[in-house]
């Protein structure tokens, strides 16, 4: 009998791993800045570096991943984010220039961090688990709990060890991807579609519900991140506290609230019809983005950023789960493509807001107000969908 638990653990430990690919090297941006005398305007250029590498994965997945394997595809995946965070403790001190040291590791973890963005929701969907929404919201609940482990167990280490140890951290976090070659390489793998049957990309092109759960990926991603990148220099300018006060109560309550929220649907979603749990909590995340551009209370507008990380939670897996039931024969293609609409939406959203807030005299409430439209968006799809489901129940029932 095939241990699909085992399959389950190694796709928990591949979201932690995307987790510590995208959260543990901004934790040392000040760091590279006075270590290297690396300019800020070349240190913000990691993070566009690190997402634009998972967006031309995203693209080469779409096509290729099948032709190549999951096994294959996704044990490249841990080979690559290993090597990665390792070779951070090594290449920026061999190389002449460190900056490029640093720019190389960080397009080989992203690599890795883009294969499994897109691998590990198809494998954990083509297991054969009951709950598959609520299996898939509690996976993505994973990636949350990294990201709080990160940003707690890194604060903690530099507290005690000193930041100058950062290279001693790098390798202990590559240890994770590492060890999870051997559970991908041993765990059964299933494939959502038969060789030949599934949807070929023009064919999904020509489906319009594509281009809708596209639109709905671009909203979820957008409203995640947006807030969720914000968070820290939202705390900070707020309620006027030291950065590391503001990482914890920004990010981590954001991730924590995320967190609970995907676990919740996973222990209880069967009670709860997917689609109106989404279009709540679009309207939660709406009135999140409204208490963080308006309340006057600075406690109020952290208050805000924290239950937005819960209202988020079941958006982005729960567009996977409502596609790949309404198209079952997507295959892989369409979770490259979906991956690539949540990072299109995952920079579209911090950019409006870095933009509006600068044009507004850096007022970053004002900024956050001109994020409403995402959510309000994805409520909107989600409510189209509800009534067309509604129809076509209604005109299934015989006269």
């Amino acid at each position: 009998m095939k241990n699909y638990k085992k399959t389950l653990t190694a796709c928990y430990l591949g979201f932690i791993t995307q987790a510590i690919s995208a959260n543990f090297v901004p934790l040392l941006f000040l760091t590279f800045h006075r270590s290297y005398s690396i300019p800020l305007s070349k240190i913000a250029l990691i993070s566009t570096c690190f997402f634009f590498t998972q967006l031309v994965v995203d693209l080469f997945c779409a096509k290729f991943v099948d032709r190549i394997g999951y096994r294959v595809s996704i044990i490249i995946s841990e080979i690559t984010s290993g090597l990665g965070l390792a070779g951070l403790a090594l290449l920026p001190d061999l190389f002449v220039n460190p900056y490029a040291g640093i720019i190389t590791c960080t397009i080989i973890y992203a690599v890795g961090s883009g294969l499994i963005e897109v691998l590990v929701s198809p494998i954990v969907e083509a297991c054969p688990f009951e709950n598959k929404a609520g299996t898939m919201s509690l996976l993505h609940s994973f990636y949350c709990w990294g990201s709080v482990g990160v940003i707690l167990l890194s604060t903690v280490f530099f507290h005690f060890a000193g930041l100058d140890r950062w290279r001693i951290l790098a390798c202990l976090w590559a240890l994770v991807p590492l060890y999870n070659i051997l559970n991908f390489a041993t765990c059964p793998i299933e494939h959502l579609v038969e060789d030949g049957k599934g949807m070929t990309i023009n064919q999904l092109f020509k489906n319009k519900l594509f281009w809708l759960f596209c639109l709905l990926m671009v909203c979820a991603g957008s409203s995640e991140i947006a807030m969720a990148q914000w968070a820290s220099a939202f705390v900070e300018s707020a309620l006027h506290v030291s950065k590391t006060v503001g990482d914890l109560a920004g990010p981590c309550c954001f991730a924590i609230l995320m967190g609970i929220s995907r676990v919740f649907y996973g222990k209880y979603g069967e009670k709860y019809d997917l689609k109106k749990f989404m279009v709540i909590s679009g309207m939660l995340c709406l009135a999140c983005y409204l208490i963080a551009a308006f309340a006057k209370i600075p406690l109020m507008g952290l208050l805000g950023c924290a239950l937005c990380g819960f209202s988020v939670g079941i958006m982005w897996p729960g567009t996977i789960s409502i596609a790949s039931k309404s198209l079952p024969l997507g295959g892989t293609a369409i979770f490259a493509f979906f991956a690539l609409a949540g990072d299109l939406g995952g920079s579209l959203g911090p950019a409006i807001i870095g933009f509006v807030s600068q044009r507004n005299g850096e007022n970053l409430q004002s900024g956050i107000f001109a994020g409403i439209g995402f959510p309000l968006i994805l409520v909107l799809c989600v409510t189209f969908l509800l009534l067309k489901e509604k129809t076509e129940t209604k005109n299934k029932k015989p006269e």
